[in-house]
């Protein structure tokens, strides 16, 4: 018994589950959830591996245009492949497609989340306001 104890005492976690990874769905969370998810796993881990299967990767190319198209990160990798998934009412594998985008920061993007982070503080939200004369 003491041997098993020792053995889960010693399993590296770390390799198996990223800490920077966000597996993204596209029914479960609004676009911008996995957006600002990103912004803080990218301040935390200064990069971030987005994630999806199937339908949900057209979510996750979305969120990497925005973050791009913002100045906030850059393309360090991406990587494609298809994956056996079983399916219980078939009862037999279904490959899907998956994705995995790796993005890093930019060189401005501190600048760039605390400029935003004074904005918020000043009740600025980015949007244009009408004004009418």
């Amino acid at each position: 018994m003491e041997a098993i104890t020792e053995g889960v005492n010693n399993i590296n976690i770390s390799d198996s589950i990223k800490k920077n990874r966000i597996q993204v769905s596209n029914t479960k969370k609004p676009l911008f959830f996995y957006v600002n998810l990103a912004k803080r796993y990218m301040q935390q881990h200064n990069e971030v591996e987005l994630s999806a299967l199937g339908m949900a990767i057209a979510t996750v190319v979305t969120v990497a245009e925005i973050l791009k198209n913002n100045g906030l990160a850059v393309e360090k990798k991406i990587m494609t492949s298809t994956v056996d998934i079983k399916d219980d009412s078939r009862g037999r594998p279904v490959q899907k497609a998956k994705i995995e985008i790796l993005l890093g920061k930019t060189a401005n993007f501190d600048e760039l989340m605390a400029a935003a982070a004074a904005a918020a503080e000043n009740g600025e939200n980015g949007d244009v306001e009408e004004h009418t004369a």
